[in-house]
Formats: C-alpha cells, sequence, structure tokens
C-alpha cells in the first residue's frame, strides 16, 4: 500500500469512539541559538486516562512531525506527554472492531509515522516523562536520543501478555539497541511475568535511555541535555551488540520461558521470538513489514478475542464494581487499625500508610510484638528510600503514621477503619471483633482478612453487626491487585461503600462477594487443587500432574502450593470440604506433608524433595492419566465450580471470576481468565450444556 493510499485508509478508519491525543507542536529555545520543535502528546484528560494512539491520534501526530520538519528554523524534534504520561500504546478499543484489516493498516500507519522521528533528516528525543508502555515506549525508541524522569511509573512492552506483539518497531528496534537477551527480557520474559514493567530509573539502567532526570524540572533538565547534544558537549556512546553467540542463547532462553510459561499455548509469544530472532539480520523494511504481518496474523486468533476480553475488564469493570452501593454513602477513613502486628498485618500497614497516608496504628498482645510490626514498616520504608522511590521527608512523614500498641482502647480511639489479621479461626476472630468493637465508634467499619471464613458468623454475636465486611487481599499484598469485598448477611451499604472507596484509595481492584465459603479465587483455586491432589493421590506422578497447565495456570499446580504454603491450602480445602463434601477433596498425601513441617514440595534442585517423596503413600492400583487428561478433568471441574457458584450469586457474572483470577491468581490475559478459556476449549458446554459467555 503506498502512502498516500495508507494515510487516506487511516482517515477512512478513524473513529468518533477514539479520545484522540493531540499533538500539539511548539518552538523551544535551545542554548546557543538553536531551535527545537517539542511535540507535547495530550489528549485532554487527566493522568488516570493516559494518552493512547488510535488512527486519529497517529494521524494528529505525523502532521505535527511533517510541520516541525518543514520549518527550516527547527533544528530537532522533541516528544514528550501530558504530565506522568508519554503514551500507553495503541488505543485498542477503537481498533478492535475493524478486523484484520483495522489492525494491519493501524499497525502500517504507525511505523510510517513514527519513522518520521528517526529518519526525517533532523535529530530527535524522546523526552519519557512518565508511563510509556507499548507504543508509548516505541514512539520514543523510534527517536535518535531518550531522556526518562526517574519516577516514571512504568515502561515496557507488554504486547505479548495482551495476545499480540510488539508492532510499531519495538520487536526489531529494541533487539538492536540492547541486544537480543534484553530484548527478549522486556518484550517476552516480563509481559509473561504478570505484566512486569520498569520504572524510570531501572528503564535508564537497562539502557532504554541516554540520561536519566528527576524532580519537576525534568523537561528543563532534559532540553538542556538536548542542547548539549547538538552541540557536542554530551556525546551519546552505545555498546555494541553481539550479533553471534549471544543472540542465538538469547532465542534459546525465550523458547524456554515461553515454553514454562505457555505450554506453547500462546501464538503470540512464539511469534515475538520469531520476530527478535529475525531482527538480527533483516533491515528496518523487512523488520518493519515481519510486525505488521505478525499483527495481522494475531488478529486473527482466539486468544487476541479473550485478551481484549480481559483488557477491557481490566480497564472497565474493574473501575466500576458491580453491585457496589453508591459511592457518596462511603464515611472518610482518617485513621486505620490494625489487628495483628505478624507480617500480613505490618504488610497491610505499609499498604495503608503508603497509599492513604493516614495514621495507622498496628496492635498484639504485647508491646514487643506491635514494635516488631512498626520496625518492619519503618525497614520497608527505608528500603523504598534507598532505591531511590521516596525522598527522606516524605519517608519520614510516613514512618512517624505508622505506631504500635498492646493498648486498644488507646490506639483505636478515633479509628474510622479496623482490620483484623489474626490467626484464620473462627473462634479468635470472634474474639478480636468483641474486643475492638467495645472501643471504637458505632460507625467505624470492622473489616477482616479473612481467606475463607464467615462474614456473617464472625459478626453474629456483635451489637453492630451490619459494620463487618471482608476485606481480603492477596499475598503479596503491595503486589497482587486483587480485593475481594465481602459482604455478610447484615453488612450494610455505608459500610460496603466505605470499603469499595478505601479499596479503591489503595489501588486495589475490588470485586464484590456473596458471603460464601473461600469466596473467589480461593473457591476455584480449591477446587482446582482439590482437583489436581486426586488425581495425583490416584498415582499419576506430580512431575505430569505439573507438566499438564502450561498456559493454562500461572505456575504449575504443585510450585503454587510451595508458593501458598501446603499448611494454607490445607485448611483451605478443608473448610470447602465441610461446605461441599459431594465435590472438594483434602488430599491425605498433603496433610502427611503439613503434619511433617514441609513448607514445599520442592528441593531448592527444583526436584521433588526426597524426604517429602518419601511421605507420600502410593495406591495399590496406580491409575496413570497422561498431561491431556489432567488438564481435561481439572478444567471440567472448573467449569462445574465456575457454574454453581454463579447459579449461587457469589459474582454478578463470568466476568467478576474473571477479573478475579486475573488479578489475584494470575491468569492469562490471553485465555481471558478462566471462563473464556472454558468456553474456548469446548468443556464449557461439555459440562454445563452451555458457553459462559
Amino acid at each position: 500500500m503506498s502512502t498516500d493510499s495508507l494515510f487516506k485508509r487511516a482517515e477512512e478508519l478513524a473513529s468518533d469512539a477514539e479520545r484522540v491525543t493531540r499533538a500539539k507542536l511548539r518552538k523551544v529555545s535551545l542554548p546557543g541559538g538553536l531551535t527545537l520543535g517539542l511535540i507535547t502528546l495530550d489528549n485532554g484528560e487527566d493522568h488516570t486516562k493516559p494518552n493512547t494512539f488510535g488512527f486519529g491520534s497517529l494521524l494528529a501526530l505525523s502532521t505535527a512531525i511533517d510541520e516541525a520538519i518543514a520549518d527550516e528554523t527547527i533544528t530537532a524534534i522533541g516528544v514528550t506527554g501530558k504530565p506522568f504520561i508519554l503514551a500507553a500504546g495503541a488505543d485498542l478499543t477503537s481498533i478492535q472492531s475493524g478486523g484484520p484489516d483495522a489492525v494491519r493498516t493501524i499497525a502500517q500507519l504507525g511505523h510510517a509515522v513514527f519513522r518520521k522521528l528517526g529518519e526525517g533528516g533532523k535529530p530527535s528525543f524522546g523526552f519519557i516523562n512518565g508511563l510509556a508502555l507499548g507504543g508509548g515506549l516505541e514512539v520514543a525508541l523510534h527517536c535518535t536520543y531518550r531522556t526518562v524522569m526517574d519516577s516514571a511509573p512504568a515502561l515496557g512492552l507488554p504486547e505479548v501478555m495482551l495476545g499480540l506483539v510488539p508492532g510499531w518497531g519495538g520487536a526489531y528496534l529494541v533487539p538492536n539497541l540492547l541486544g537480543a537477551d534484553k530484548a527478549v527480557t522486556l518484550a517476552i520474559e516480563n509481559p509473561l511475568n504478570n505484566g512486569k514493567t520498569l520504572n524510570g530509573q531501572q528503564a535508564f539502567d537497562f539502557g532504554l535511555a541516554d540520561a536519566v532526570f528527576g524532580g519537576v524540572d525534568f523537561l528543563e533538565q532534559s532540553l538542556l541535555w538536548a542542547g548539549k547534544v547538538l552541540s557536542g558537549d554530551v556525546v551519546v556512546e552505545r555498546p555494541e551488540v553481539d550479533r553471534g553467540a549471544a543472540w542465538d542463547a538469547a532465542i534459546a532462553r525465550a523458547e524456554g520461558i515461553v515454553a514454562a510459561k505457555t505450554g506453547g499455548a500462546s501464538p503470540a509469544a512464539k511469534q515475538a521470538i520469531e520476530l527478535i530472532a529475525g531482527a538480527r539480520d533483516a533491515d528496518r523494511d523487512a523488520g518493519f513489514a515481519a510486525e505488521d504481518d505478525a499483527l495481522e496474523a494475531m488478529s486473527r486468533t482466539p486468544e487476541l478475542i479473550a485478551s481484549m476480553y480481559s483488557f477491557d475488564l481490566v480497564q472497565k469493570r474493574a473501575k466500576r464494581p458491580a453491585g457496589a452501593p453508591d459511592r457518596s454513602l462511603a464515611r472518610p477513613v482518617t485513621k486505620v487499625g490494625i489487628v495483628g502486628a505478624g507480617l500480613m498485618a505490618s504488610q497491610l500497614a505499609l499498604l495503608f500508610v503508603r497509599r492513604l497516608k493516614v495514621p495507622v496504628v498496628l496492635t498484639d498482645l504485647d508491646q514487643e510484638r506491635a514494635d516488631k510490626g512498626v520496625a518492619y514498616v519503618h525497614a520497608e520504608l527505608d528500603k523504598l528510600l534507598a532505591k531511590g522511590r521516596s525522598n527522606q521527608d516524605k519517608t519520614n512523614r510516613l514512618k512517624a503514621l505508622v505506631t504500635g500498641s498492646m493498648d486498644q482502647s488507646v490506639a483505636f480511639e478515633g479509628a474510622d477503619f479496623v482490620i483484623e489479621a489474626v490467626f484464620e479461626e473462627m473462634s479468635v476472630k470472634k474474639q478480636v471483633f468483641a474486643a475492638v468493637e467495645k472501643v471504637v465508634s458505632p460507625e467505624c467499619v470492622l473489616a477482616t482478612n479473612t481467606s475463607s471464613l464467615s462474614i456473617t458468623e464472625m459478626a453474629a454475636d456483635l451489637e453492630h453487626p451490619e459494620r463487618v465486611v471482608g476485606f481480603h487481599f492477596f499475598n503479596p499484598v503491595a503486589v497482587m491487585p486483587l480485593l475481594e469485598i465481602v459482604k455478610g448477611d447484615k453488612t450494610d451499604d455505608p459500610t460496603l461503600a466505605t470499603a469499595f472507596g478505601t479499596g479503591k484509595g489503595l489501588g486495589k481492584t475490588t470485586i464484590l462477594v456473596k458471603d460464601s465459603p473461600s469466596f473467589i479465587v480461593n473457591r476455584l483455586l480449591g477446587r482446582f487443587m482439590g482437583e489436581v491432589a486426586k488425581i495425583a493421590d490416584e498415582g499419576t506422578p506430580i512431575a505430569v500432574v505439573d507438566s499438564a497447565f502450561a498456559g493454562v495456570a500461572p505456575m504449575p499446580p504443585y510450585v503454587l502450593l510451595s508458593l501458598v504454603g501446603p499448611a494454607i491450602a490445607l485448611h483451605n480445602n478443608e473448610t470447602l470440604l465441610r461446605a461441599f463434601p459431594d465435590r472438594f477433596y483434602v488430599s491425605e498425601n498433603l496433610r502427611r506433608v503439613v503434619e511433617a513441617g514441609r513448607r514445599s514440595f520442592y528441593g531448592a534442585d527444583g526436584a521433588i524433595d526426597p524426604e517429602v517423596a518419601a511421605l507420600l503413600v502410593q495406591p495399590e492400583s496406580p491409575v496413570v492419566k497422561t498431561a491431556d487428561e489432567v488438564r481435561e478433568q481439572t478444567l471440567s471441574a472448573l467449569a462445574d465450580e465456575a457454574q454453581r457458584m454463579l447459579d449461587e450469586g457469589v459474582v454478578a457474572a463470568p466476568e467478576d471470576l474473571d477479573l478475579a483470577m486475573i488479578t489475584g491468581a494470575g491468569f492469562s490475559f490471553w485465555n481471558g481468565g478462566l471462563t473464556m478459556l472454558l468456553d474456548i476449549a469446548g468443556i464449557s458446554e461439555k459440562v454445563n450444556g452451555k458457553r459462559f459467555h
């Protein structure tokens, strides 16, 4: 397609639904009498709605670049974004309905526009002043030079996680700039590691930027630096890329990562490997054409449909939780109390103080334990300071907000929100809330971090059971996005609204859950792990069982068991067995491992621990299944459980189950979480007689 035809087709495909990112060109005088044409990307919204690139946005950027190139008074071109945001990549919602034709067109258009920055005849600078993901990073990669703000929160190429590939130059430019191994990390390993990204300082250390600056004057410092580059006072040197054995080793590493993480079930991951491998010998035209072909191919896969579904869940449904009360009912939270000062309680204290910036008081049975919890929070804040993620003044202020006490009557005075994080035993939790209720106001929310116990029963003996709510986090608290908010039979709307408002303030994805055993994620994982354990107990080797779920679960089930902790998994399944004895299973082998005090089925060498293996009782007549049979049986059990949960009203819709499994259990975007995976595999209809969607 000719350039003129490409731009004409793009204009035809441009949609009124797109929130267009404008490209505002202005002239900036640099030292030495030089003039830089600075293009600022801005969609007119605040930082909660990032700049994106749809057809209209790319056409606007193209016009601005053309004007800068044509202006003889402009020596160089710079691109930056609105405050805190460069760009978050493609506007997926505006192009997904156009099918493969729209995908190929926008792929070619992105290449055509971005290439003007690197090949337009004038030096160019990408000033990465905040978030830069996918196309947001690629627009900077096309520039001759790059600076980055040290506090930029997220830089990366997450496309593989979305069932796509870096399609606007990333798969070609990164390996040729930094080498194949770093390209594998950025474009394959990080996306498959729950969408891991780099912050600004890390991106500079990684080699994505030539200079790093901090503070409110980032742009001014970047412009001064650009002037020095143009005058020759600063010379940017980049390491030579190893195109021999190191490239081959990188591709081999990528193949191992993809096999382990996806089991070959992600077309995008395999395609990304091919693009990086081909970038060694291809010129730009060939490399970019390969990206165009790959993106169009991905647009024809069911994985992309599932990915767009997942993306919509995380971007839209997560922001408007189904069933949440009116926000106006929420009460302000100006002080938080925490019952317990162990590891979970200390993690909660760290999260609350960092996000809400209100006083947080840890309490425990004695002052020594409370002080230990406070010391943990202080140490973690010091680590953030040492990493450059905070400053001394902020660190001191946050430290001052965290205190510890053994006297709840003093500690919880004026508290609006008290959360317990004590032993997972109903009698213990009821005692805790009975004591707390005596020393807090009637409006103070009493939240429990229980992972499986009944909220209704926990609140039953209280004078004000209406202010008790489930507030279930996932480990590690700072990393996992999901927060299950559980409504007891008597939980009132102001309490729920306060819980949702607090969860939002903590930066979590919140989902309303009916009070039911183990709620969402732990119930589904309980059925999953129970089925897996039954298959292993009947005679299928653990190695075969673990190999069955690559591309389904984020990690093999017995590896997950080691991460969660055998004792916690056993407790969860015992709770579920009591509630649903007809279909949940408790493994006696797992019980033996827990009673022996073992915390993992695996040793340091990655093999099954021989001492654990000696604990496992083998059946007299073993039934050995293949990996395919293991996967089919387990997914069938999950299809059954998911439908039962919907029938019981545990959540409002299948979308909530999927959002929970993506954000709380790390299930893949390109599978669509759980129910979409079951639909695509044909298991939903086989088990339930109907699809979930």
